[in-house]
């Protein structure tokens, strides 16, 4: 399965929707997106994970990748999800604690 990806400026913050599987061959699509975003001034970042399906380590260490760059310009990078599979790999490997996760848009485009 490909990755979907869909840039939107919303309330002063960028939100990038997410579908598909991130997995070695695809995170690199979004680990380049991410990086054009903050190369291009958008320090303030929503990754919607809601049409994921599949998340492995790559993909995580991405979004890791991506939090460090937003927050080397006192940026935020805040997640959607709420998917239960997902969120259980967030837990697990501790990341819940390290990212905002946001049931919905509305409410990470609120913080």
């Amino acid at each position: 399965m490909d990755l979907t990806l869909e840039t939107v400026e919303t309330s002063g913050r960028t939100v990038i929707a997410v579908g598909g599987e991130i997995d070695v061959y695809t995170a690199p699509k979004l680990r380049d997106t991410i990086t054009d975003l903050v190369a291009a001034g958008s320090y303030d970042l929503v990754v919607d994970l809601s049409a994921v399906e599949f998340l492995d380590s790559t993909g995580l260490g991405v979004l890791v990748g991506g939090l460090k760059k937003v927050r080397s310009h006192d940026g935020t990078l805040s997640l959607v999800c709420a998917q239960d599979r997902l969120l259980k790999i967030f837990r697990i490997t501790g990341l819940s604690k390290v990212f905002d996760i946001h049931a919905d848009q509305a409410a990470a485009l609120a913080n």
